[in-house]
């Protein structure tokens, strides 16, 4: 319960990415800066954080005694999650890309045969957890009503620009992660891997803040306040909420498919955020239905997360 409650919490934060992004191409700023400048903002904070806690060389050890794991699945978790989805922002409106990344709950459950589980010395492959899956197909009914009342301004192009891209950074954000934490198997903290995470993602970064620069120029003292504040709550905060939450789930497939479920809850606060920030009319009755439709959905996974863990004390008590 404690683990989803974060989940929520960073969904809070999150939200602050779909609602600024839209709001920087509203503005006219490109999405190769809403992306770049993100992840170099990260990192002084992070720096801070780590040095503080004194885990800044043990970080840097785990980076240098295995650099291309950190490369590949760094840029997997973090280039490829966050450079499709401010592109995506670039091509399709605000509720299109929120809810379209809320796929990346299905996608957590789908990616649980890539993943194996070591129980007696013995590595067994892990399954699709079925329940969860039902769970979080609920709650993509909901996500589908929300949209209803868009879909009249849909187009073929709003798909392959808007809406692929999101379909693989849903992909891309759980893989990257759950392979990160198989890889590390607890060596490092949170806070230590998401910046060790990041600094590794700094090479594409900077490629692509170099090629922002021969095409769109430098970014407005606008977009560059907007970034550090997508910086600080989504990419520090809610990230590390998040990361929290996956350690402690991430030797259960059904309990890690309930935490990353709770990013459902983002469209909630998009939609709240957009009605007072950016004056977005109040959703349509469909929409409403929706939105309760997650809101169950997401007490299904609690109470089967709960389920879950008294099963767990039970076997650990024999």
């Amino acid at each position: 319960m404690r683990e989803i409650l974060l989940g929520v919490l960073a969904s809070l934060f999150f939200a602050v990415t779909f609602i600024l992004n839209r709001s920087m191409e509203i503005s006219g700023g490109s999405w190769l800066w809403s992306s770049s400048l993100r992840y170099f903002f990260m990192v002084p904070f992070l720096l801070i954080i780590v040095g503080y806690r004194k885990g800044i060389s043990t970080t840097f050890k785990e980076v240098k005694a295995s650099p291309s794991t950190w490369l590949i699945w760094s840029f997997v978790g973090f280039v490829l999650f966050y450079a499709p989805l401010t592109f995506a922002a670039a091509y399709g409106p605000g509720w299109l890309i929120s809810g379209m990344w809320q796929f990346t709950i299905i996608a957590g459950v789908l990616l649980a045969p890539l993943f194996t589980l070591k129980i007696d010395g013995e590595l067994i492959k892990q399954k699709i957890p079925i329940v969860s899956l039902f769970i979080s197909l609920i709650i993509l009914i909901g996500i589908i009503l929300i949209q209803i009342p868009n879909t009249e301004s849909f187009q073929i192009s709003m798909f392959l620009l808007g809406v692929l891209p999101v379909i693989v950074a849903a992909f891309a954000y759980p893989l990257g992660n759950r392979k990160m934490m198989d890889h590390l198997d607890g060596r490092l903290d949170t806070f230590q891997r998401v910046l060790g995470m990041t600094i590794a993602s700094m090479p594409a970064w900077i490629l692509l803040s170099i090629y922002a620069i021969f095409t769109v120029g430098l970014p407005s003292m606008d977009q560059v306040f907007q970034s550090l504040i997508v910086a600080v709550s989504s990419g520090v905060i809610a990230t590390i909420l998040f990361f929290m939450a996956t350690d402690r789930a991430r030797d259960h497939q059904g309990k890690l498919a309930a935490v990353e479920a709770t990013q459902s809850t983002e469209i909630i606060f998009v939609i709240i955020g957009e009605m007072w920030l950016l004056h977005v009319p109040l959703p349509a009755p469909i929409a409403l239905i929706g939105l309760a439709i997650i809101i169950l959905g997401m007490f299904l996974h609690s109470y089967y997360t709960k389920i879950l863990n008294s099963k767990l004390l039970v076997l650990k008590s024999k």
